[in-house]
């Protein structure tokens, strides 16, 4: 098993942890604050399984029907966990608004307030490591579940200095008050896990600083004169894909071709982790061979000297 898909399975049996100690602190309680921390733990676990899953599938190989192989799964695992937040901060902001219409007193604050803190020491733990391992495998799935649980932790901050407020001052309003700004902010969160699983899938170009790394790796490999075109870039999961078109003189043998193309992949997947890199090799004397913007070199047929 892939050390990704092992910490996934940290991030349920930390989920279960957590939404069963906080769904005991609202039980002690009462507080819908505390109630909307449980709630977001909830999606905390339906999130970490969503992405377990979406990880499986990603470690698949390519197959016939999946040449580029699976790794855009990690997507809709970040999509839906975003969905999934919406929904919790929907019923969250319907809860606070109908405890404000039908106040409760809370009860047992102290003894919430401690179950609560246990609970966050969990998330900030799991999600330091989480965060550690997606930086390192480059894995968005396990990003977007870390950042989440790292929201949590401050959510629950916020939670349990309201019902602390609430036992000092006895102001019962604080508690749905804070279970509003929360979900407030879980849909902001919600929001850009949804828009950057839609530009994932989307196939959008690399960050403008991985494309700088992209064109310079073919300067140093290749000569700054040294005209190409055409490069796209687009990432799929941890996979970078890279492919572009170079032009060479017309003499050049197959075999140096080959050699200048295998430096130029070299460079740039030293550099860029998981990167795959396909150039397509055309004769700058042809006029035909400058069918697209020079993105690098030379910029005209006419400077190529032909």
């Amino acid at each position: 098993m892939s050390i990704t898909r092992r910490t996934a399975l940290l991030s349920v049996a930390a989920a279960l942890v957590t939404m069963g100690l906080k769904f005991s602190a609202f039980l002690l309680t009462g507080s819908v604050g505390l109630l909307s921390d449980a709630a977001e733990s909830s999606v905390n676990l339906v999130a970490a399984l969503i992405a377990f899953t979406a990880l499986t599938i990603a470690d698949r190989p390519p197959d016939d029907d999946h040449t580029y192989g699976h790794d855009k799964a990690e997507y809709f695992s970040s999509g839906a966990e975003g969905t999934l937040i919406l929904i919790a901060a929907a019923v969250i902001l319907y809860t606070a608004i109908n405890r404000i219409l039908h106040p409760v007193p809370l009860e047992n604050l102290g003894v919430g307030i401690v179950i609560a803190l246990v609970a966050s020491g969990i998330n900030l733990a799991v999600s330091r490591i989480m965060m550690r391992v997606a930086r390192q495998e480059d894995s968005i799935a396990l990003e977007a579940d870390a950042n989440h649980l790292m929201t949590d932790v401050w959510t629950s901050v916020g939670v349990v200095a309201a019902v602390g407020l609430v036992a000092v001052t006895g102001w019962q309003i604080l508690d749905p008050l804070i279970a509003i700004a929360v979900a407030i902010q879980i849909i902001v969160m919600g929001i850009r896990l949804i828009k950057r699983s839609m530009l994932g899938l989307m196939d959008t170009t690399l960050p403008h600083d991985e494309v700088i790394v992209i064109t310079q790796a073919i300067a140093h490999a290749c000569g700054e004169e040294t005209p190409y075109h055409a490069l796209r870039t687009r990432k799929s999961g941890s996979r970078r894909f890279v492919d572009f078109h170079l032009l060479l003189p017309g003499k050049t043998s197959v075999q140096e071709s080959h050699d200048l193309v295998m430096k130029i992949e070299g460079e740039i997947e030293q550099q860029l982790a998981h990167t795959y890199v396909t150039i397509h090799v055309e004769p700058k004397e042809d006029h035909a061979s400058w069918d697209g913007q020079a993105v690098g070199g030379l910029s005209s047929p006419s400077a190529a000297g032909s």
